[in-house]
């Protein structure tokens, strides 16, 4: 019987995807999320529950999308202001023993030998418990804050796929026995078993040694969140594990069919890459109690916020299109998955419009959210592992740390009176830990 793997899924900000969350009542009340004990005790809560790690999301720059200016989004703190990711590594695996972190870093503006170098120096110092979300910044305030223009969905994936294989190249390049360490003759290590990376690609030319010993994991878990076709090839491909958002448990089960032929087609074995799905739970000791949150949940998301939300995942000028227009009549610059997700929202012969799907996406990120008790939770959740193919779940934070909280104090017991859940670490690597029960 599968087993349901975890993930908390959050962003080093004020807010998280659900617009208007500092709002709630509950939200950070006695916390500062830009100080490292917020993010010490969400760590220690999301291990106490034994999720597989914590999934850092990232943007580089503020929305600007929505009427030309970044302006709504910093009135409605839409992913406002978000600080650096990477700096968490640490702090959170300093506060913990097992649990993963997941960093969303570009590849659009730093060089391959310089990530490379930073990831596997984190995977050292969390001792084998970090993955790296891949993303190639597909916002155009991200490009603009750079000083560059941005290139097609096509050309980013491709100098992705040659980033990755530089980084890769350089991870794999210390062969066994490499470090002697023989104090006698003073030589510490064998530079014939330490190749020279000397690579000169379409997009990236690198000429040297890795300059990090191998680290625990030996490079970081692989995240992908491929969604068009061009990218669930490039997750087949180069991903340890795989995040998609898809609204209902045929949308899962089609997206889990279709990766995982991809996958096999690529000469990989695919149960070795974990599909992760995003959902949004909110429990309560009762079903009336729990709609209650979620309407209250929802109520607090500004119009001006969704648009500019949406404005800036899909870049497109919201404020410059009719409301009432159907999404899928729009094409989209930024985040395919994001619009196929809402699409899919629509009812049989219903066409989802653009302020149904600023609405939808600022509250709940075109996630399917699970509402009502420990027990309705959960068993929403065993027919997304039986029938939607989902190998684990990413959850996604309404009001912190209080959403998460419940989550592991409500659903988690529940699941693992089932047989559903683990009872404890299997192994102190991420990569080992998403890959056993």
């Amino acid at each position: 019987m599968k087993k349901a793997h975890f993930l908390g899924f959050a962003q080093h900000g004020l807010s998280s995807h659900v617009v208007g969350m500092w709002r709630h009542p509950q939200d950070k009340v006695g916390w500062d999320f830009a100080g490292q004990e917020y993010w010490q005790h969400l760590a220690r809560t999301m291990e106490r529950g034994l999720f597989d790690g914590i999934f850092l999301a990232d943007e580089l720059a503020p929305y600007s999308s929505f009427e030309g200016s970044s302006d709504a989004t910093a009135r409605y703190a839409v992913q406002f202001p978000t600080h650096e990711p990477g700096a968490l590594a640490p702090v959170i695996s300093g506060a913990t023993t097992h649990l993963g972190v997941g960093l969303t870093l570009s590849t659009a503006f730093e060089h391959p030998y310089s990530m490379a170098r930073r990831l596997s120096t984190m995977d050292h110092l969390t001792a084998g418990r970090v993955a790296w979300n891949v993303v190639g910044s597909y916002s155009p305030s991200e490009w603009e804050a750079y000083g560059e223009v941005m290139p097609d969905r096509a050309q980013r994936y491709e100098r992705i796929a040659e980033y990755v294989e530089v980084c890769r190249k350089l991870w794999r390049s210390w062969g066994p026995g490499a470090v002697v360490a023989d104090r006698a003759s003073g030589v510490w290590a064998d530079p014939a078993r330490i190749a020279e990376v000397d690579h000169r690609g379409t997009h990236f030319t690198c000429r040297g040694r890795h300059f990090v010993k191998p680290s625990p994991q030996g490079e970081p878990v692989i995240f992908q969140a491929g969604s068009s076709p061009q990218g669930r090839d490039f997750a087949a491909a180069t991903a340890d594990a795989v995040f998609a958002i898809h609204p209902t448990v045929e949308a899962m089960r089609a997206y889990s069919d279709d990766m995982r032929e991809r996958i096999a087609r690529c000469g990989r074995d695919p149960e070795q890459v974990k599909l992760y799905y995003g959902i949004l739970p909110v429990v309560a000791p009762t079903s009336e109690a729990a709609r209650r949150k979620a309407d209250e949940i929802e109520s607090l998301v500004p119009e001006g916020g969704a648009l500019a939300m949406l404005s800036g995942q899909l870049g497109v000028d919201f404020g410059a299109v009719d409301p009432d227009a159907p999404l899928v009549d729009i094409d989209v610059p930024g985040i395919q998955g994001v619009k196929d997700a809402l699409v899919a929202q629509a009812a049989e012969g219903e066409r989802v419009t653009v302020a149904e799907a600023a609405r939808i996406y600022s509250s709940r990120f075109s996630m399917p959210r699970l509402v009502g008790t420990p027990a309705e939770v959960a068993d929403e959740i065993e027919t997304f592992l039986d029938d939607g193919g989902a190998d684990g779940f990413i959850l996604l934070a309404t009001y912190t740390p209080g959403c998460f909280e419940e989550f592991v104090d409500l659903v988690v017991p529940e699941l693992q009176r089932r047989g559903r859940y683990r009872t404890e670490y299997p192994a102190r690597t991420l990569r080992d830990n998403i890959r056993h029960d």
